[in-house]
């Protein structure tokens, strides 16, 4: 997981290995994927599933997402610094949670309060919840309504600490996805990745 070159700037790098070696719940699988080429010099991208025990490979994922932290060593004025970390979490509701109208206000909390929970400090934080409900009618009446959640949040991370930040958007894609969070103190055990 996360390759660099050797032209590399080396904050970017201990970003890199911070995000490596963060520990996640074991439900939480990464993929490093293409990151986005043209809105920093440097960037990894990162997605993630949301698999929790006994679930096999048959059924949906509860909650998937992706993660990207982006570098540029000039900054971005609307970055307010150097670094950016994007995300986005998308999660299958059950009718009734996805019925509830404080269901965006709720959403955003799970992103404020897995980074306050991380200890991921931050700026410049914004975005989007959006819910879409689909109904089936016709010769598909018979199919259940679906109800999904998605989340969009970008924030500027502090320099230091960018694992944590990754761990906060892991909590983000566990809360969305049913699981409930871990005991105070209790520390998941996570395989390698």
């Amino acid at each position: 997981m996360i390759t660099t070159d050797a032209d590399v700037p080396q904050v970017f790098v201990r970003a890199l290995h911070a995000l490596r070696d963060q520990r996640l719940r074991p439900e939480v699988l990464l993929t490093e994927v293409p990151a986005p080429g043209r809105i920093a010099p440097y960037a990894v991208a990162l997605t993630g599933d949301l698999q929790p025990p006994g679930r096999t490979v048959q059924h949906e994922d509860p909650a998937s997402g992706r993660f990207v932290l982006l570098h540029d060593p000039d900054g971005q004025e609307a970055w307010q610094g150097t670094f950016r970390v994007v995300t986005l979490v998308r999660a299958s509701l059950d009718p009734e949670a996805g019925a509830d109208p404080l269901l965006c206000e709720v959403a955003w909390s799970w992103v404020v309060e897995a980074l306050t929970t991380s200890g991921a400090e931050h700026s410049a934080l914004g975005g989007t919840v959006t819910r879409v409900v689909s109904q089936s009618f016709g010769a598909l009446r018979e199919r259940p309504d679906e109800t999904e959640v998605e989340v969009r949040a970008s924030w500027t991370p502090a320099p230091d600490g960018v694992g944590r930040h990754l761990a906060a958007w892991s909590g983000v894609l566990c809360h969305a996805g049913g699981l409930a969070p871990l005991p105070e103190g209790v520390a998941s055990l996570s395989r390698r990745r």
